[in-house]
């Protein structure tokens, strides 16, 4: 299956900066090209993620917020918000998911793209961080029921039923986006995360990973998700 629909809306809930632009930032370039207003939230500042000597939490979460603007800058995202939680110490907690129903309330994304929580081991070279897990795990709290129950802390903003969640990471993708026209805008916005990518440039793994995941829908590149439709439309039939 292929997905080239825009969604008007769309929200993706992240731990880290620079989490959505290895993962998704393809087809976030691609839906907002098309209109599509995306919002970003991203539950920590990464302010543990540096071996420089002399870094602090505090530099390093100032220099990563301001990286991640200048990624979503690149790939036309409408809006950042920062939750401020500590990297490396994330967990799904009510107060986590209160958050993230909050910004789901108040920019009402028709869909919400985020990470799989059940992903440990993605190969045998790589253990998926436990902010990540704990970040998708809040997220899909978040979105299925919490949002949509209005009675549920009405004190958030009114009650909002997200239509689809994209999961990225999942060995049983059933959607797969043609991000050849923007694979370029991808690899341009993981390079603002300066920080991160000292000595090193991405774009031949990211070319190959979306190679790899396009090369069975006969794309040059791709992103692949698992997408749970909440709410069906016309479209979507």
């Amino acid at each position: 299956m292929s997905q080239s629909d825009t969604p008007k809306s769309a929200m993706v809930i992240i731990a880290h900066p620079d989490d959505a632009e290895f993962t998704s930032a393809g087809t976030v370039a691609l839906w907002a090209g098309a209109g599509c207003l995306v919002t970003y939230v991203v539950c920590t500042d990464g302010n543990a993620g540096s071996h420089e000597p002399g870094m602090t939490p505090e530099k390093l979460a100032g220099i990563r917020r301001s990286e991640q603007r200048a990624a979503c800058d690149v790939l036309g995202v409408h809006s950042v918000v920062f939750l401020g939680y500590a990297d490396g110490q994330l967990e799904p907690t009510l107060e986590l998911r209160r958050d993230l129903v909050r910004a789901i309330r108040q920019y009402k994304p028709e869909v919400v793209l985020t990470g799989d929580p059940a992903a440990l081991f993605y190969s045998d070279e790589y253990i998926n961080h436990p902010d990540h897990r704990a970040a998708s795990l809040a997220a899909i709290d978040a979105v299925a029921p919490a949002a949509a129950m209005p009675l549920l802390w009405p004190e958030l903003g009114a009650a909002h039923r997200v239509r689809q969640v994209y999961i990225h990471g999942q060995a049983e993708a059933n959607v797969w986006v043609d991000i050849s026209t923007t694979i370029e805008q991808k690899i341009e916005a993981l390079r603002r995360h300066a920080s991160q990518m000292v000595g090193w440039d991405p774009a031949e793994m990211i070319r190959s990973w979306a190679a790899e995941t396009g090369k069975e829908k006969g794309f040059a590149h791709a992103e692949s998700f698992r997408v749970i439709t909440l709410e069906r439309t016309e479209s979507d039939d």
